[in-house]
């Protein structure tokens, strides 16, 4: 009898680890998601100009590369003339051409100028009315991902409780791992907050 009921301890802690890694699954999966969304809202806000030449404007810009889309930085180097001007050293001479013609078709509103063996990209100043179109974007941009980060810790909280019903775990350790979705959803919402605020001042800027 001794023998049985230690099984049956065992058979218990067993079940027990089994489900604190289904629990795990689920925040590290929910943590994953939340971190993909905040680089998205990054790569989206990286391709709205701000009011200085910043190279990360044009990192998202795609270049024909030996048939293959490439993008800028790994066929040039982009470096800041001044303020208003960014400046273009293409690896390959040849590949100029295909870089002129990526950033115009980069819908940025950005006419590129060759001189010689460098690209010059004048950026035209930002009229007040402009600016202003330009934050809503990017506040709409952090109001979506704010939306997916919420949406995740949605479907997080409801797999948890879904074991809940199955009685897979207990209601204390869906508490547990609802405080911990909790967590891991205000860093990522303060981060939103944190890349908007950074950006709309970037855009302020003259």
């Amino acid at each position: 009898m001794q023998l049985e009921g230690k099984t049956k301890e065992l058979w218990l802690v067993i079940i027990s680890l089994g489900a604190s890694g289904m629990v795990e699954n689920i925040i590290d999966d929910a943590k994953t998601r939340m971190l993909k969304s905040s680089e998205s809202l990054k790569v989206e806000m990286s391709k709205i100009r701000t009011g200085r030449a910043r190279p990360s404007l044009l990192e998202q810009v795609k270049v024909k590369y030996y048939g293959s889309d490439t993008t800028l930085n790994q066929v040039a180097s982009v470096n800041v003339v001044d303020a208003r001007t960014l400046g273009i050293n293409a690896y390959e001479k040849s590949s100029i051409p295909d870089i002129e013609k990526a950033i115009m078709n980069a819908n940025l509103g950005l006419n590129p100028v060759t001189a010689g063996e460098v690209i010059r990209v004048p950026l035209p100043p930002l009229t007040e009315e402009r600016r202003k179109d330009l934050i809503k974007v990017v506040r709409g941009e952090a109001e979506h991902s704010r939306v997916a980060i919420r949406n995740i810790r949605r479907d997080a909280n409801s797999s948890c409780k879904d074991m809940v019903k199955e009685k897979t775990i207990t209601e204390d350790d869906d508490r547990k791992a609802e405080g911990r979705i909790q967590k891991l959803t205000d860093e990522h919402i303060a981060l939103i907050d944190k890349n908007l605020e950074k950006k709309e001042v970037e855009m302020l800027e003259i």
